[in-house]
């Protein structure tokens, strides 16, 4: 029975898988007694497209082509755990007459998360609230940045921190992300949001459009002059800062006289008011359906009958057109047509709704002890940009400060980049890429150096489009 059983060190839980099962994780398996990995080794191939200028153009040879671009990605190659291990891949090739190496890896990635940018005006929660997912918190609202909410999710501490099942919802749901599913989670005083990276966001049901043009002033400032002439005020309502056309200094450039309607809030600088109401579904992130709501009062001194006003939001999705009666009184009246022209104006300098998901990791030891046995020598060289750090072939930031934190949007990935190990943590294709004698020079494994016509013989070698809009990792370094 023991001869039956391998023991799988690929990652801490050590599993001991019978012959012709998977462990925990359903990366590796007992293939005739043998501990193999069983996804495909992904290799990333970049050509130039031929013309089909005739028919079985197809099936032409390519023989005056140029030959295919290849780049092992770390998609599949496995994993370097127990530290001491040389990384899966080491990976010669030539780039223009250099002789380049790329040390090609899985990371199993305890200390990761994922950073979701969500461009749309509607407010989802309050900064620092829970997110969960299934009931259990697997990340928090942060800082909302221009025309965005952003949440962060995933981290160590929803991981292994709390209960078994807050890390296995939160890697379930990291994973889903990384693969481009859709993952529904609810904000703690919030909405209820559908995640899904180069989608839409659908935020209590319904998908949005559109995220803000600019805030309440930057509205102003982009449309001041083509609404100049053709109203008398515009009040542009905004969650952060709602403006106020003829207070704004856009307004005064144009010499417009002041209306004397004053909306509520804090007035910030003329024209610029904070607070004006509560977070809501309502105007430009607003708790308010009614805009009238918002005019605290109008300056008989200031006003006149007749005037009129325009109340916009900052996607264009809600506007209203009104006329100051014998009382100034606003009254809702027909919407002129060059007033609806830039109304439809804001809507179209509004770009799309989008999630966008990004995933950021720390490579640490166990990464770096298979690229070379001096670790640090690896960070100080990605420091020096002499070593290119790629994930599935995507670019990726590098955070500045100590280690290599790096971060990469999952959909410049190859579909299906990423897998899991039960501890819980997420496993992600990691490559290192330089010039030999770097290698060399950082203590590399060189004995452990391939070719890369040896990694393309591999059984488990299959190949994938290059995305065009990644830059090529294997091109020479800039000395």
């Amino acid at each position: 029975m023991a001869d039956e059983i391998v023991k799988c060190d690929a990652c801490p839980v050590l599993c001991r898988i019978r012959e012709g099962k998977t462990g925990a994780c359903d990366r590796y398996a007992n293939v005739g007694g043998a501990l193999t990995r069983v996804d495909p080794l992904v290799v990333a191939e970049r050509a130039d497209r031929l013309v089909p200028f005739m028919e079985g153009a197809n099936d032409w040879d390519g023989g005056l082509v140029a030959n295919p671009q290849r780049f092992v990605t770390g998609i599949g190659s496995g994993t370097t755990y127990p530290d001491y291990k040389p990384a899966p891949f080491i990976v010669s090739s030539e780039a223009d007459g250099v002789d380049m190496v790329t040390v090609v890896s899985e990371g199993i990635f305890s200390y990761c998360g994922v950073k979701v940018k969500i461009d749309t005006d509607r407010y989802l929660g309050p900064e620092q609230a829970k997110v969960t997912c299934q009931g259990e918190q697997i990340g928090h609202v942060t800082t909302a940045e221009y025309g965005s909410q952003m949440l962060a999710l995933g981290g160590v501490r929803h991981l292994t921190g709390g209960s078994k099942k807050e890390g296995t919802v939160t890697c379930q749901a990291m994973l889903d992300l990384c693969a481009a599913e859709p993952v529904e989670v609810e904000v703690e005083g919030g909405a209820r949001v559908v995640i899904q990276a180069g989608r839409p966001p659908v935020v209590d049901g319904d998908s949005e459009e559109r995220m803000r043009v600019g805030c309440g002033s930057a509205t102003i400032g982009m449309f001041a002059k083509q609404w100049h002439d053709h109203a008398d005020e515009v009040i542009v309502v905004d969650d952060h800062i709602t403006g106020v056309l003829t207070e704004h200094q856009a307004g005064q450039f144009l010499g417009m006289p002041h209306a004397g309607i004053r909306v509520r809030g804090r007035r910030s600088t003329p024209g610029r008011y904070f607070q004006v109401a509560e977070h809501g579904a309502g105007w430009g992130g607003t708790n308010v359906t009614d805009p009238l709501e918002i005019i605290e009062k109008i300056n008989p001194k200031q006003a006149w009958p007749g005037l009129k006003l325009l109340m916009v939001s900052t996607t264009g999705e809600d506007a209203a057109w009104y006329e100051l009666d014998d009382n100034l009184t606003p009254k809702p009246s027909d919407m002129p047509g060059p007033i609806v022209e830039v109304v439809e104006r804001i809507a179209e300098n509004c770009e799309p709704a989008l999630c966008s998901v990004m995933f950021m990791a720390g490579a640490g030891g166990s990464l770096r002890a298979g690229v070379t046995e001096n670790p640090v020598r690896l960070t100080k060289s990605v420091r020096r940009t002499l070593t290119r750090v790629t994930s599935g072939g995507a670019p990726v930031y590098v955070w500045p400060g100590g280690g290599i934190t790096f971060m990469v949007d999952v959909t410049r990935m190859p579909l299906n980049s990423f897998g899991y190990v039960p501890t819980p943590a997420l496993v992600a294709p990691i490559e290192f890429t330089m010039r030999g004698e770097d290698y060399a020079a950082l203590g590399g494994y060189m004995d452990h150096v391939v070719s890369l016509d040896d990694v393309l013989a591999s059984p488990r070698m299959t190949k994938t489009a290059w995305n065009v809009d990644n830059p090529w990792p294997v091109n020479r370094p800039v000395s």
